[in-house]
């Protein structure tokens, strides 16, 4: 069962930090790692272990062969069905669990403890920040249990974020290898894919670099020109808006906006799974915005707003409305009229996931988002669509003589 690991692995496997953040090149070795590091779990003492993928299936490509033939002379039982699951003994008597999971099922986790959590392909992972904070992050508290993060770098989403944890967060400690790091790699195939693959496509796959996301449907957004920290002062009084996403099996998206007739800033986020229409609908009256901007396709969820007294108003659905909301956005993001809060880590993630279909793309077809990453997305695209009329009007007026701009401010001028 012993594995011998590279020295890049062995700095990783050695660090005593509870929450280990690996970014690793195509080859580097992860999962040779992650294996390992189950298996000394299980053998050190009676755990219970949880390997999880994007998908069951990828769980099942990735790790479950290689982990199979590692335990296969000391496993007391390996289960190939229903469930991918090996059960060993421990070093000092007991017995240890290891299982594959798929984070498409991740709410199965919920109610159960484990030692240890390897996360593999991390940036693949969809509605990843909510489904950590509420499903995956508890599992590990009874037990004070480690999660291991592993994965290739896919733009600058949720796992950008998380390799960052480790400057807020003492419990969190980030590693960064890339695919030369692995002795055992033949370096002439490295230099091929590096002459064949474009610059980009080669920095992130290998050199594990965080590279804009391909076909990205919001090229414009940019944390250094789009973030802030604080609301600023503002001389005309903000109006407090909400954009509604209704969901449940999707994640309900719920965006604090704040607009002045010139800005808009998104203040604030609620971004959760398996709310009903009741528990959405309590939260938003809770708030007491000045007005609601819903998805109109939930009439049902619309009517359980106005029960409880929520000023909710019309947004526009239907034909070109979403092209039109995308190009709304766009243009405020390069004139700068659109601003959100660093705490938005959803809406964040989603403006850097949101893309288009590469296939579409290639063949000169109408170009549609591809129907991911895009909740909080939507619910901003509500109020910006609503608000359409007002910040064309602010545009117009900025982008006037300066006269004739004092003169419809000052009809005496």
């Amino acid at each position: 069962m012993e594995t011998v690991l590279h020295p890049s692995q062995a700095i990783i496997a050695l660090d005593p930090h509870r929450f280990r953040v690996i970014r690793a090149g195509r080859r580097f070795g992860k999962t040779v790692l992650a294996v390992d590091q189950m298996k000394a779990c299980a053998v050190s003492k009676p755990s219970r272990i949880a390997y999880i993928a994007p998908t069951l299936q990828q769980a099942r490509d990735i790790a479950w062969e290689q982990l199979k033939k590692d335990c296969a002379s000391a496993a007391i039982s390996i289960r190939e069905a229903p469930r991918l699951e090996i059960i060993l003994p421990t070093q000092k008597g007991g017995e240890s669990l290891i299982v594959l999971r798929g984070w498409e099922s991740v709410e199965n986790l919920r109610g159960q403890a484990f030692d240890l959590i390897v996360m593999d392909e991390v940036a693949m992972m969809r509605n990843f920040w909510v489904n950590w904070q509420e499903v995956v992050r508890p599992t590990l508290t009874d037990t004070k249990g480690e999660a291991l993060f592993i994965s290739t770098p896919k733009g600058f989403n949720h796992f950008y974020d998380l390799c960052n944890k480790e400057l807020t967060d003492q419990e969190f400690k980030s590693f960064h290898f890339t695919s030369w790091d692995n002795p055992f790699l033949p370096k002439d195939e490295l230099e091929k894919a590096k002459a064949t693959l474009p610059p980009d496509k080669f920095a992130q796959e290998y050199e594990a670099s965080f590279q804009k996301t391909q076909g990205l449907v919001y090229k414009e957004f940019s944390r250094e020109k789009h973030l802030y920290e604080t609301l600023p002062q503002s001389r005309v009084p903000f109006k407090k808006l909400a954009g509604v996403d209704f969901g449940y099996r999707n994640p309900a998206a719920v965006l604090h906006a704040y607009f002045n007739g010139e800005m808009l800033f998104i203040e604030d986020e609620w971004y959760k799974r398996e709310r009903t229409d009741v528990q959405i609908a309590d939260y938003v009256a809770l708030n007491k915005f000045n007005e609601v901007f819903p998805d109109p396709e939930n009439a049902g969820a619309i009517e359980e707003l106005r029960r409880r007294q929520v000023n909710t108003r019309e947004v526009v659905k239907g034909k070109g409305s979403v092209e039109n909301g995308i190009q709304m956005i766009r243009e405020m993001l390069i004139r700068g009229d659109l601003l959100i809060n660093k705490r938005c880590v959803n809406l964040i993630s989603e403006f850097e996931m949101y893309s288009y279909d590469d296939e579409q793309t290639k063949k000169n077809e109408k170009e549609n988002p591809i129907k991911q990453h895009d909740h909080a997305l939507d619910a901003l695209r509500y109020i910006v669509l609503s608000l359409l009329p007002l910040i064309q009007r602010q545009t117009m007026i900025a982008n006037m003589p300066r006269y004739e701009q004092k003169a419809r401010e000052n009809p005496a001028y």
